[in-house]
């Protein structure tokens, strides 16, 4: 008994805040016979699930390791301070590191904006994730400086954030392993990069390529027929120093 074979899948990674929706619909819309698998992976472990062969190419946050990745830089994201809504940060459009200098910022553990020294004064403690720093900020023990994808994701009605002016930035891209660089992993980047359905630069879907060849034929021009040799074309004189082709009539001569 024979069956037909699974259809091939493209597996994309991507970390919290980074949103592929947009470029999910695309590629469902492009490539319908092939299914895209979204694999959700922290910021920290990214990298390992590309390496391990977990994920295709995934939505990571920079910097990634250049000497063995590829990498394809989107966007890079505003840094805001998230504060609860009675706070007095909240009430201006935006604030300076130097502004938290006397406020408890929390640090925690899958922090993203690569601190040398994060400001404030240090928590109690530095909370092992994002979403465990928002739940002291509700508390009102402190404030939390992420980027603005991750106050997104963790909205909640009793809180809310401003741009931090002066502090480090996460920038997204697009990533995969150099030496991983598949048909797939191209098409993807064409529908990241905004490439068209007929982009040259993409792979040709195979449903397309009998229309492209046609296309092709119908705009080659039709070569010109050869004409035999030393037979001049009708109505074109010879050059001067040339004879007249043999069998060809000069002009009669007027009898005086």
């Amino acid at each position: 008994m024979t069956g037909s074979a699974a259809p091939q899948t493209f597996r994309l990674a991507y970390v919290p805040g980074a949103t592929p929706a947009k470029w999910a619909r695309i590629w469902q819309e492009r490539y319908p016979e092939t299914p895209l698998d979204l694999v959700p992976v922290t910021a920290a472990e990214a990298p390992e699930a590309l390496r391990e062969g977990r994920a295709d190419a995934g939505l990571v946050r920079l910097p990634v390791d250049r000497t063995y990745f590829s990498a394809i830089p989107l966007y890079t994201e505003t840094t805001v301070v998230v504060v609860p809504k009675d706070h007095a940060v909240a009430a201006v459009d935006a604030v300076t590191v130097e502004d938290l200098a006397d406020e408890v910022v929390f640090h925690p553990l899958d922090d993203v904006l690569g601190w040398e020294r994060p400001p404030g004064e240090p928590g109690f403690e530095r909370p092992a994730t994002t979403e465990d720093a928002i739940e002291l900020v509700a508390a009102n023990v402190g404030l939390l400086i992420v980027p603005q994808s991750l106050a997104r994701l963790h909205h909640r009605k009793d809180l809310t954030y401003r741009t931090l002016v002066d502090a480090p930035q996460s920038g997204v891209a697009l990533c995969w392993p150099e030496e991983a660089t598949t048909d797939l992993v191209d098409d993807f980047i064409g529908v990241v990069r905004g490439r068209t359905v007929n982009s040259t630069r993409g792979r040709a879907k195979p449903q397309d390529e009998p229309k492209a060849k046609a296309k092709d034929q119908s705009k080659a021009k039709p070569k010109a027929k050869a004409r035999p040799k030393g037979q001049e074309q009708p109505g074109r004189k010879p050059a001067p120093g040339k004879k007249a082709a043999p069998g060809r009539r000069g002009k009669p001569r007027r009898r005086s």
